[in-house]
């Protein structure tokens, strides 16, 4: 499939252990002298007279670093159910000196992207979902509750906002007390989730361990108690003795059930197909 863009090399490097599925590496945002691209990964037999549910992926690292390999294997498995899987870049404090503030601009502009050029890239615009780990999963929750921090760039008529959450140990609370106040400090109002939930907030699903250092259950608790009391869906799954960073592919079980559960929840929505069932390896 044609890119819309100049291919990048690095990003082609890494997709060399993915030739058995149809790839493209996409530019998305130009920022200074930044570049930022995405990295596609579509469903076998892919039928460009179609339209597909998307799911963008933010890499988790603590918007200090991180890279779009992160969500390799979950994008992989559900291009496989159906869905075309766009892994997003974006700038970080390691790389290009940045705060979280410019992460989520970059978070925003990419889920802006995906759904101005849903046509060309056959993506159906009322199925784009947001996933993200840590602070990643700030990210894609972010780009759906808050409203400041916008690229001056961007084509603000065209919504951020995905139309589903799949949230992996997210980070929710930027507040006194939560993670990353050293670093947003008061803006924490105009930048935390938790604070900014709000009535058509998107159905979620938020996958934690009740032994995350980073993220208190009572904290996802209370973020599901709010979902709730303002009418949004929020399926809270805790998985008992795990900490920070369980679902990640290193711990296989943990992948395969956190895996299972977000494929799950897309059923129950509508995205994705119930078969053919598609072994998680």
């Amino acid at each position: 499939m044609q890119g819309l863009s100049n291919v990048c090399l690095f990003f082609l490097l890494i997709s060399l252990s993915l030739v058995a599925q149809s790839q493209d590496t996409i530019l998305y945002k130009q920022v200074d002298t930044t570049t930022l691209y995405m990295l596609a990964d579509y469903p076998p037999d892919f039928d460009t007279t179609k339209d597909y549910p998307a799911i963008v992926f933010f890499f988790g690292g603590g918007w200090n670093g991180g890279s779009i390999g992160h969500f390799e294997p979950h994008a992989r498995y559900l291009a496989k159910r159906g869905m075309i899987c766009f892994r997003a870049d974006y700038r970080v404090k390691s790389r290009q000196g940045t705060t979280p503030f410019e992460s989520l601009k970059d978070a925003k502009s990419a889920m802006r992207f995906v759904r101005e050029h849903a046509e060309e890239l056959n993506v159906d615009p009322e199925k784009i979902v947001a996933s993200g780990g840590s602070a990643g999963g700030h990210l894609a929750a972010a780009t759906a509750l808050i409203t400041r921090y916008n690229e001056g760039s961007d084509r603000l008529f065209v919504s951020c906002i995905p139309n589903a959450l799949v949230l992996f140990n997210p980070v929710m609370d930027n507040g006194p007390g939560g993670y990353g106040y050293e670093r947003i400090g008061e803006a924490y109002r105009s930048f935390s989730p938790l604070h900014n939930i709000m009535e058509g907030a998107p159905p979620t699903i938020f996958l934690l361990g009740t032994r995350d250092r980073l993220i208190p259950v009572e904290s996802a608790q209370y973020y599901k108690l709010v979902m709730e009391k303002v009418g949004s869906r929020c399926d809270l799954l805790l998985y008992d003795g795990q900490g920070h960073g369980f679902f990640n592919y290193g711990n296989l079980e943990y992948f395969k059930l956190t895996l299972s559960a977000a494929n799950a929840f897309l059923i129950s929505l509508g995205y994705i197909e119930t078969e053919p069932e598609i072994e998680i390896k």
